[in-house]
C-alpha cells in the first residue's frame, strides 16, 4: 500500500528516473535528467493554490504578493514539497513558484499557460487539475452532453505540447485527481458519477504520463488507502476534494518519493 511505502522515502533518494516513474521515460527526458533542476513550477487549482501570495479570493497570478516569504508557498502540500527540498539542498538555490488557482478547470488553466508557465521557463512542472473539471459538470442544473473526456485530454496535450516546443528540457510530474466520500459532496446522491467522472480523468492521466515520459503521482490511490485508515470520514478529506493538513502532509510525503530521483545528487 502507499501509504506503508511512504516511510521508504529517505531510501529512494539515489533510485534513477525510469524507477520513480510508472513508465519509461522519453529519450528527451532521461537527457534532460542529468540537468540539475533550479526552478520547480507547481500549478493547479484550490488544492495547489493554498492561498498563496495571501489571496484567499482565486485572484490572478499577477494580483498576487509575491514577495511576502510567510505566504509565498501558500499552506498546503506544495509548501511542504518545497521546504523539504530547499532545506535539503541550500547550495542549490532552487527556486520555487506556486500557481494554483482556485476553481480553476483544465481550460481555465491553459487561459494563463504562458505567463502561468512557459514564461517562467520551468526546469521541472508538476500539475495537479480535473477536480473542477468534474465539479462544474456534474453541479450543472440542466442536462449536459456527456463529459468530453477526449477533448479534455486534447487540451491537456497541447498544454505540454507547447511547454516542450519552448522548454524542450523540461521535467514533468502529472499528479491524478481524486475524491472522497466525505462532507456534503460524499453524502450528495450524484457521489457514485462524481467517483466515475474522477476515475477516468485518472486514467487520462496516467496515460499522458507514459506517453510524455512524466512521473506519474498516483493520489487517487493514496487518498483510497487512506480512507482505510481514519478516526472519521473527513479525517482526509474534509469536504470530498480537499485535503485536511494530515492529508497535504501525505500527499507531499508521495510527492517527494516519486520524484526523489530527479533531485538526487
Amino acid at each position: 500500500m502507499i501509504v506503508n511505502r511512504i516511510v521508504l522515502s529517505a531510501l529512494v533518494a539515489a533510485i534513477s528516473f525510469s524507477s520513480c516513474s510508472s513508465s519509461e521515460p522519453s529519450d528527451s527526458q532521461s537527457a534532460a535528467s542529468c540537468k540539475k533542476i533550479r526552478r520547480v513550477l507547481f500549478i493547479g487549482d484550490s488544492i495547489t493554490d493554498g492561498a498563496w501570495g495571501h489571496d484567499c479570493s482565486g485572484s490572478p497570478s499577477a494580483e498576487r504578493n509575491h514577495t511576502d516569504m510567510n505566504h509565498i508557498y501558500g499552506h498546503g502540500y506544495m509548501m511542504l514539497c518545497a521546504s523539504d527540498i530547499q532545506s535539503r539542498f541550500p547550495m542549490r538555490d532552487v527556486k520555487f513558484f506556486n500557481r494554483g488557482i482556485s476553481g480553476h478547470t483544465l481550460s481555465m488553466m491553459l487561459g494563463r499557460w504562458a505567463a502561468d508557465c512557459v514564461d517562467l521557463r520551468p526546469d521541472l512542472v508538476s500539475i495537479l487539475i480535473g477536480t473542477n473539471d468534474v465539479e462544474y459538470y456534474v453541479g450543472a442544473d440542466s442536462v449536459v452532453a456527456p463529459f468530453d473526456f477526449c477533448g479534455w485530454d486534447a487540451q491537456f496535450r497541447h498544454a505540454l505540447d507547447t511547454l516542450q516546443s519552448v522548454c524542450p528540457d523540461v521535467r514533468l510530474v502529472l499528479c491524478t485527481p481524486f475524491v472522497a466520500r466525505s462532507g456534503w459532496r460524499g453524502e450528495a446522491p450524484n457521489f457514485s458519477q462524481r467517483q466515475s467522472l474522477i476515475d477516468s480523468l485518472d486514467c487520462r492521466v496516467a496515460a499522458l504520463a507514459n506517453d510524455y515520459g512524466a512521473v506519474l503521482v498516483r493520489f487517487d490511490e493514496l487518498f483510497r488507502d487512506l480512507a482505510q485508515n481514519q478516526p472519521r470520514a473527513d479525517y482526509w478529506v474534509w469536504d470530498g476534494v480537499h485535503p485536511t493538513a494530515a492529508a497535504h502532509r501525505r500527499m507531499a510525503d508521495l510527492w517527494l518519493e516519486s520524484t526523489a530521483g530527479l533531485f538526487a545528487e
